[in-house]
């Protein structure tokens, strides 16, 4: 149920970031145009969007972190597996699991590193250029994302070491679609 939970959260946070900034994208950059037209100059200036150029690094910075993690879950990180495939069974396994632990230990030494320099930004005053946000927030995502991607390494690491099978993305499922049949292919000259 909290791993639902968990799972539910981690897509409606990238997906909402990712919505939010390619809004914020396409209104400040039909502003940009608008406000050189006349008779809407006097409506349209006063209207600064200096700030949303930092807000959409900030928020697909953070979508990609996020992003990060829910690759992990969904096995849709690239992975070069020609050689761990012609490795018998019993080798295969192990090099998998030694894979997915070394990226557990590296995102939990990130996610710490990350954790360790946002605790010390909180003793700041520092903030950022446009929005003036502490700049503890903006990098906040650092220990989230890291975290969270460790825990979807140790996540896939034990299914594959209880199941032996890897998440894998398959590009032609869609949720919500059922294919009953498939036509085969028509080949050229038989239309």
């Amino acid at each position: 149920m909290l791993l639902r939970i968990l799972d539910r959260l981690e897509e409606f946070i990238i997906a909402a970031l990712m919505g939010a900034a390619t809004l914020l994208t396409f209104i400040t950059v039909v502003h940009r145009f608008l406000v050189n037209i006349p008779v809407l100059y006097p409506f349209l200036f006063p209207i600064r969007l200096a700030w949303s150029q930092e807000l959409c690094i900030y928020m697909f910075i953070w979508m990609a972190k996020f992003g990060a993690a829910y690759g992990v879950r969904t096995g849709i990180h690239v992975g070069v597996d020609v050689l761990i495939n012609r490795l018998n069974d019993t080798w295969r396994k192990g090099v998998v699991l030694f894979g997915l632990l070394g990226g557990a230990l590296f995102t939990a030494i990130v996610g710490s590193m990350g954790l360790k320099f946002v605790v010390e930004l909180m003793g700041t005053d520092q903030v950022s250029p446009d929005l003036e946000l502490p700049s503890w927030i903006v990098y906040a995502c650092i220990p989230l994302g890291s975290y969270l991607m460790c825990f979807r390494f140790l996540q896939v690491c034990w299914a594959y070491w209880r199941t032996g099978e890897l998440p894998h993305h398959d590009a032609t499922n869609v949720d919500g679609i059922e294919v009953t049949s498939a036509k085969a292919p028509i080949a050229i000259g038989e239309a």
